[in-house]
């Protein structure tokens, strides 16, 4: 059975949840060549039973693994290892973290600016009953589909279609990168649910300015998010939590790391 608190022995107030202790299990295993490249997990009844988790959570860990890079999934055959090591890029969908990354700073930061001049009532309408509904959220799922329709409902709100266009073609890779994180990054969802209500604030005000402090600071925690998964699973350290950003200002965070030589 697996035991939720005791890979967190000494560290106060942190909780791995049972997909991190199966992926952290399954990571290792790859990592010390107990899978080779090549070779094919056990399926996800298998899995579920070794865990005595269901196979919802199986699932999940398996596409943890996969966007790490360190494993492929061929349809109808099951679950093949394809590195001994995590890519410093995660792959979410057919998008790349750091494609996403470098994307929605310069569609998104702007996007907001637009929404706090042309915003109507109705959208502001909107994005607070997202707000609220994400704020009282704790299941996963509906969260990660709140937080899709919120960032495609700032860009409806720019008055642009075209914006919306952008957002809507990389709909299932921010869903797979928001669930990657939520289930990943310590305490990500709330803050992220900060960050949300300082733009939408910022919106409300009709201020550009604010509007692209507080959106850059949330895909700058986004980013950090990120490169704090990559680089402390990779080490087998703990991860820390990452800094609220208070109100519209904005945190450095670090890059997500480039592949090292060609």
């Amino acid at each position: 059975m697996v035991d939720l608190d005791s890979r967190t022995a000494g560290v106060p107030a942190r909780r791995v949840n049972a997909m991190e202790v199966v992926l952290r299990d399954l990571r290792g295993a790859i990592e010390r060549g107990d899978y080779a490249v090549g070779d094919k997990l056990p399926s996800e009844a298998e899995l579920g039973q070794r865990f005595e988790v269901s196979r919802s959570v199986v699932r999940e860990a398996l596409r943890a693994m996969q966007a790490l890079g360190l494993t492929a999934s061929r349809a109808g055959k099951g679950t093949y290892v394809a590195s001994s090591g995590a890519t410093d890029d995660p792959t979410f969908g057919a998008y790349s973290a750091r494609d996403l990354v470098e994307a929605r700073r310069h569609v998104e930061v702007p996007v907001a600016a637009y929404a706090a001049t042309r915003r109507t009532q109705d959208d502001l309408d909107l994005l607070e009953g997202l707000l609220v509904r994400m704020e009282r959220q704790t299941d996963t799922t509906a969260w990660v589909a709140l937080d899709t329709l919120f960032h495609i409902s700032i860009a409806q709100s720019a008055g642009n279609p075209v914006f919306r266009k952008v957002i809507e073609e990389i709909r299932d890779a921010l869903a797979r990168q928001s669930t990657f994180l939520d289930m990943l990054a310590r305490d990500r969802r709330e803050q992220s649910n900060r960050e949300h209500r300082a733009i939408v604030e910022a919106i409300v005000e009709h201020s550009e300015e604010d509007a692209v402090r507080a959106m850059t600071a949330h895909l700058e925690h986004v980013e950090w998010a990120l490169a704090t998964i990559v680089r402390q699973d990779r080490t087998g350290g703990e991860r820390a939590a990452l800094p609220a950003a208070p109100g519209c200002r904005c945190t450095p965070t670090p890059a997500i790391p480039e592949p090292a030589g060609p």
